[in-house]
């Protein structure tokens, strides 16, 4: 039976991925990093699960090479601020990350992914086992998008392809066609509640801005499939209903959609449109 890496961060996305490994006869062999990933990856019948801190880059190849493993898939969220934050790197890693011009997510992962291919351990695309979770274009629920939010989609998604071209983040949130937040190292989630803030900080004042937001969560222009891929869950849609946001607009073939027709029925529920363009 072959073996399949998965390097898992926190999130649904691991779990995902392993039960969508074993239905296909994969011997799994989880990388698990104790800042990150939920400790319920013990009892999903992984052949084996080995924990790690983040910075441990060698002993992760070193385990990998010792379970036979030439394929791994990365999944899962590793927040930016523990990166560069909480890790305490090894030989290797630190010898990697003072080779770096630039210390954003697609140089860092980039970097961290060609060392593995020099060890014999290829990186596939993330979403390799899970296409079907890809989201498909056209408005995926009930309601579409107003006159207004549609105009918020144009506009956001010109500054959200901007600002993913610098690699700094994926997500803005628009409100009668100006930003109010866009992401950078805290997070979709966190941008969102951000916004919602910020709207909520003008009740009682005048104002032009319609209190309804629209969060635009895009792709990389050259998005690798293999890290950072755009994921939207239930959680970022409660956090959308708390922040006031009406509308979500994501890139088609590009953004896993994480809990599926759960998603949709949420929106539903909450009078959220989602609608998903082809790039």
């Amino acid at each position: 039976m072959q073996r399949l890496g998965l390097i898992a961060g926190n999130g649904k996305f691991p779990f995902l991925v392993l039960d969508a490994a074993r239905a296909q006869g994969y011997e799994v062999v989880v990388a698990a990093i104790k800042e990150e990933t939920f400790s319920e990856i013990e009892s999903r019948g992984a052949a084996a699960v080995h924990w790690f801190s983040l910075g441990e880059l060698s002993k992760l190849i070193e385990m990998f090479q010792r379970e036979g493993v030439h394929r791994a898939i990365m999944a899962g969220q590793v927040r930016h601020k523990q990166i560069f934050s909480s890790i305490r790197p090894d030989w290797r890693l630190a010898k990697l990350l003072l080779s770096l011009t630039t210390r954003n997510t697609d140089s860092l992962l980039g970097a961290v992914a060609k060392v593995l291919a020099d060890e014999g351990i290829a990186l596939e695309s993330s979403t390799w086992l899970l296409e079907p979770l890809l989201v498909k274009p056209g408005v995926l629920s009930r309601r579409p998008p107003t006159d207004q939010e549609r105009k918020n989609i144009d506009y956001g998604r010109r500054v959200a392809r901007d600002l993913a071209r610098h690699d700094i983040g994926q997500t803005v949130v628009i409100a009668d066609a100006a930003c109010v937040a866009v992401e950078a190292m805290e997070g979709t989630d966190a941008a969102i509640e951000r916004a919602g803030q910020i709207m909520r900080s003008l009740e009682g004042e005048a104002s032009t801005l319609s209190r309804a937001l629209t969060v635009v969560k895009l792709a990389k222009p050259n998005q690798d499939m293999r890290f950072d891929v755009p994921v939207i869950g239930v959680k970022t849609l409660e956090v959308m209903r708390d922040a006031g946001a009406t509308c979500l607009a994501l890139d088609a073939g590009k953004c896993l959609l994480l809990d599926g027709e759960t998603i949709l029925e949420a929106a539903n529920l909450n009078g959220v449109a989602i609608v998903s363009d082809p790039i």
